[in-house]
């Protein structure tokens, strides 16, 4: 192999393999983020975005009958007073929401972790055990009061009437504080297993008044969680204090309305080592219900579209009686507050200042559902899959395909990607990732555009190069279509050759001077050429007076015999416009004997180490060459072998001359003249 077609062969593998090396970069740097080995926090917040943008797109627009939330709104305290409000109050509205508004089950959106001291009590109680501790008429009156100034006491005893469970908070802030009490924990250590370690753990709690949390033993958490930008998405169901397992207060509900449902892990079937939580089960009176998890045993939060929102009813039109008949009969009963001056706002997909009540309420319908959405631990390898898949393909599939190719490739890996995405949202309730399949793919896509682009002015700067100087530049745009399929690699082919020389050349020389025959030369050749251009042909050389052509390369020309015999006759016929304005000028006329012949010869960038030159060699090529020496002796202008009229098929006139000798060739040769039309 010589060095020039070595180092050709460079010149074209070398953007293929840029073009791999780039594609494979940005695969790797995606599969990187899939694992989880890389952190790319961009990626991180488009694929927030498009959870987003999914979950409104599929959210419920139809209300749950099942769940009433009962607002602490502005209305409320205008009307009630700021908050707190007295615990009596708060236990009217409990009371009555059961009876007579019919309730089946209530759930608490606040933390009642400080004394009632409004009515006094306490001040009372201090009276009574310091200065006027002997005052027996003092104490018989206190006593007769205290179950109307003990505002923890009524409330308390209300609690323990229903079926209300409480909040509380967990806290891991700096210095966290253990304040009030706890309920019994939800599921025992030992049923969690190992799997306690990867629940979240929380140092501090917000608790409620002992007295308050003992006449009603629910109670569950309050804490969501928080992504990196403020949304909250996801909520634990279970979460680990001072080794102990608590349950979400949309849990503890769910459980309570099934009828105390014991809650134990569900682990990752065949796994080798310690298998990872997948989610939690619920053994209900109708079998076990499967709630699907995240390994720290959160769940996504199926937030409902706006249009299908909870009912909602103030505090106060309950405590006014101005309810609609049966708005809470049979229904479960959030008690929180939407007034943004209690902080209980919260960022959402649907809303920047979403109420922390109706975050639970739409935790708690899917629960009821069974249709909790979650994050399966197996997502980053069906992630890497899916990208290993598609950036292979994608970069052996585009340099292959032309445009339309490659936009039907890129709209199918597009539909497939949101087709499994939005499926397995809707069908299996599980986020899958999308953010970096969306990327790779127009990532790639560009990468191609742009090797294509630099490609093409590349093989258009080559070609040019190339063949700048052997055919004209609308033939070298055409070829730059499809760069690749030129080369000036040597071959072998079926062309047509002619060569066409100027008659009593050396005597026209000799009567010029040397600028005259120079500028006489330079407009025949010129003429000449462009006709040679036009009809498709190539350029050879210069041969002193005489000029070399061939057609048929680099361009694939089937009928290159007939567009070669054309070109010599309209060298012929623009050769007499050039004579009459030579005559005119004073310049000595010209005639010029043309030879054409067809059949194999080798093509291509042929020469030595010092110089190269695109052109053809072979006997064929003699033959050519013997044909226009034999046009003066015969008194024709244009001679073409046997071969050449053959491929004619008729489409040019021809005199048939007969078989002729030819220096340097046994056998004669038939040849024809072609006749201008």
């Amino acid at each position: 192999m010589s060095r020039s077609s070595s180092a050709e062969r460079w010149r074209e593998a070398w953007p293929s393999l840029l073009r791999w090396l780039a594609g494979l970069s940005l695969l790797g740097l995606l599969l990187g983020h899939a694992t989880q080995h890389l952190q790319l926090p961009g990626l991180a917040r488009l694929e927030l975005q498009l959870y987003d943008a999914r979950l409104r797109l599929f959210a419920p627009a139809r209300p749950d009958p099942r769940i009433v939330i009962l607002d602490i709104d502005e209305r409320s305290l205008a009307q009630l007073g700021r908050w707190p409000w007295k615990r009596s109050l708060l236990a009217e509205a409990i009371e009555k929401a059961f009876s007579p508004e019919g309730a089946l089950l209530l759930g608490l959106d606040m933390v009642l972790a400080e004394p009632d001291d409004s009515s006094g009590l306490s001040t009372l109680d201090g009276l009574a055990a310091g200065p006027l501790r002997d005052d027996a008429a003092f104490a018989d009156q206190l006593q007769a009061l205290r179950p109307r100034l003990d505002h923890d006491a009524r409330l308390a005893r209300v609690l323990q009437q229903h079926a209300v469970v409480l909040g509380f908070h967990l806290s891991n802030a700096d210095g966290a504080a253990r304040i009030g009490s706890l309920p019994p924990p939800s599921v025992a250590p030992a049923v969690m297993g190992a799997q306690l370690d990867h629940l979240t753990r929380w140092q501090g709690y917000g608790g409620n008044l002992e007295a308050l949390q003992q006449a009603t033993t629910q109670a569950g958490f309050l804490n969501a969680l928080a992504d990196a930008d403020g949304i909250t998405r996801r909520m634990p169901l279970l979460a680990q204090h001072g080794g102990q397992v608590y349950a979400a207060l949309p849990l503890v509900l769910a459980q309570t309305l099934m009828g105390n449902a014991a809650i134990t892990p569900v682990l990752a079937p065949l796994v080798q080592g310690p298998a990872p939580l997948v989610g939690l089960s619920l053994a209900t009176p109708r079998g076990p219900l499967l709630l699907p998890t995240d390994g720290q045993a959160a769940v996504l939060v199926p937030y409902r579209a706006t249009s299908g929102d909870y009912a909602r009813y103030s505090v106060a039109d309950l405590l006014a009686g101005r309810l609609p008949a049966g708005a809470l009969r049979g229904r479960v009963v959030l008690l929180g507050s939407s007034a943004p001056g209690l902080l209980d706002q919260r960022a959402t997909p649907l809303a920047s200042a979403y109420p922390g009540v109706a975050v639970h309420a739409s935790l708690l319908s899917g629960l009821l559902d069974g249709s909790l959405a979650s994050a399966p631990g197996h997502a980053p390898a069906l992630e890497a899959a899916m990208l290993l898949l598609m950036g292979l393909s994608l970069l052996w599939l585009l340099p292959r395909l032309g445009w339309p190719g490659v936009i039907a490739i890129a709209l199918l890996w597009l539909a497939l990607l949101l087709g499994l995405n939005f499926g397995a949202w809707v069908w299996a309730r599980q986020a899958l990732p999308l953010a970096s399949g969306l990327l790779l793919l127009p990532g790639l896509l560009g990468l191609h555009l742009l090797f294509a682009y630099f490609g093409e002015r590349g093989a258009k700067h080559r070609l040019g190069a190339l063949f700048g100087h052997y055919v004209p530049p609308a033939l070298v745009q055409e070829m730059s279509l499809h760069p690749g399929r030129y080369s000036m690699a040597s071959r072998s082919a079926e062309l047509t050759v002619l060569f066409a020389d100027v008659r009593g050349f050396t005597g026209i020389a000799e009567r010029l001077a040397p600028a005259e025959l120079a500028a006489l030369m330079h407009e025949y050749f010129s003429a000449m050429t462009e006709i040679v251009g036009a009809h498709r042909g190539t350029l050879d050389k210069y041969m002193g007076d005489a000029l070399m052509a061939f057609w048929g390369a680099p361009l694939d020309d089937p009928d290159h015999a007939l567009h070669a015999v054309q070109a010599a006759l309209a060298m012929q016929a623009e050769l007499a416009r050039l004579n009459a304005r030579f005559a005119a000028a004073g310049r000595p006329e010209l005639a010029i004997s043309t030879g054409i012949h067809s059949g194999a010869m080798v093509v291509g960038d042929l020469g030595s180490r010092q110089r190269r030159a695109y052109t053809v060699l072979g006997d064929n090529v003699n033959l050519a060459a013997r044909l226009q020496e034999l046009c003066s002796r015969r008194g024709a202008p244009l001679l073409i072998s046997e071969a050449t009229h053959a491929r004619l098929g008729g489409a040019i006139p021809c005199a048939a001359l007969g078989p002729v000798a030819v220096r340097g060739r046994q056998a004669e040769v038939s040849i024809y003249e072609p006749l201008a039309s």
